[in-house]
């Protein structure tokens, strides 16, 4: 008895018992693209890795609270090419978001017989802190060992900011505890300098810089 586990049982709208079920361990591997003052091209964007680990737990039926740290690489070159700047940046962060799954899971809810939904869509929003730390140099091509940078627009790098992801993607059932999807976040900054590129454009700069990940994701339940 001492061993034995009680599982909670939790009501939707309609009466209806459910339980929350267990932690769920998520990673993720991808890429990331720059929007900012110097551009949003893909053809002028220098792709680098994006990897994040977390955490995800069932509230509702439909909605998950999760937690996540991720690193992710930006670089990218002036689409004014006459200015001739270009810039990486290695960019770590920490987020928490709420996540809201389109099709209701029947496997939760108490005595059902039902399976996960195999396929399954979601959107999610949430907010952070981005750790950033970039370098800015003139050139058109990623930066080599002979590169120089340019003075830095700030003495405090890496610099803290705020973010606001929101996004959203699907996954699909590979095993009974392991799903596997495709997920896209766009990051809403609280920073101008994340291309290390502000008071350098001479007024040029007009908005907050912001940035996208595309990941293959790993979702793996502890039960």
């Amino acid at each position: 008895m001492a061993q034995y586990h009680y599982k909670v049982r939790h009501y939707d709208s309609q009466g209806r018992p459910y339980y929350r079920g267990p932690l769920h361990l998520t990673l993720a591997a991808g890429t990331a693209l720059y929007n900012g003052d110097l551009g949003n091209s893909p053809g002028d964007n220098f792709f680098g890795p994006a990897v994040s680990v977390g955490v995800l737990q069932r509230l509702t039926p439909h909605f998950h609270i999760g937690s996540e740290l991720s690193y992710a690489y930006l670089g990218a070159r002036d689409q004014a090419r006459e200015r001739g700047l270009a810039f990486t940046s290695n960019n770590g962060l920490g987020t928490v978001f709420f996540r809201y799954d389109l099709f209701r899971d029947e496997s939760i809810y108490a005595s059902s017989l039902a399976e996960a939904p195999t396929f399954q869509l979601y959107v999610q929003a949430g907010a952070g802190f981005l750790l950033y730390n970039p370098s800015a140099y003139n050139g058109t091509e990623r930066p080599t060992n002979s590169t120089t940078y340019l003075p830095s627009e700030r003495n405090d790098y890496p610099a803290l900011a705020g973010v606001v992801p929101v996004g959203g993607g699907f996954s699909v059932r590979v095993l009974d505890r392991l799903r596997a999807g495709l997920e896209a976040n766009y990051y809403i900054t609280s920073t101008d300098q994340l291309d290390d590129a502000s008071t350098r454009l001479g007024g040029a700069s007009q908005s907050k810089d912001g940035f996208a990940t595309v990941m293959l994701k790993l979702d793996y339940s502890l039960r």
